[in-house]
């Protein structure tokens, strides 16, 4: 028996690490996990690998946490290499509606005319992950997004 073909979304910039897997465009199951990024992304994606046959891989690649970004890029053109599967990205802010992502302390990263900055004692938004996914929204540029406040 041949294994679903399914598409992947994984938002790895804030807690929970949040996971979809779309087939035809439709969410068909929702992931979150607590934890590390190293320790939990290996063991979703084994379990992913195991009951599906992955065509894309969508990441937020940032601004969020500059490890998680790091690792997770890393993981993911790991994969696409190894398993030939197509890695697509979006900035953060495409998953809550662009709102301010949590930065450092009491700081946020906020997109405003696609300027990215960090202000100060705003509230943070919340991730979701979309009910349909549209390939067409997502750039092949994967390159992580580190947002660097001024030294």
């Amino acid at each position: 028996m041949s294994k679903r073909s399914v598409d992947i979304v994984v938002i790895p910039i804030s807690k929970p690490l949040l996971v979809g897997v779309y087939e035809n465009g439709k969410l068909i199951e929702k992931i979150e996990k607590e934890g590390m990024t190293s320790d939990i992304l290996p063991e979703i994606f084994d379990n992913l690998l195991k009951k599906y046959t992955i065509s894309h891989i969508i990441y937020a690649k940032g601004p969020g946490s500059y490890m998680s970004i790091k690792l997770s890029y890393v993981f993911f053109k790991t994969l696409e290499i190894a398993k030939n599967i197509k890695l697509l990205a979006a900035d953060g802010f495409y998953f809550n509606n662009s709102a301010p992502i949590k930065a450092v302390g009491n700081s946020c990263f906020v997109k405003k005319d696609d300027i990215i900055s960090i202000t100060k004692n705003v509230k943070e938004g919340e991730f979701y992950l979309p009910k349909e996914l549209n390939l067409n929204d997502f750039s092949q540029d994967v390159s992580p997004l580190y947002v660097l406040s001024p030294v």
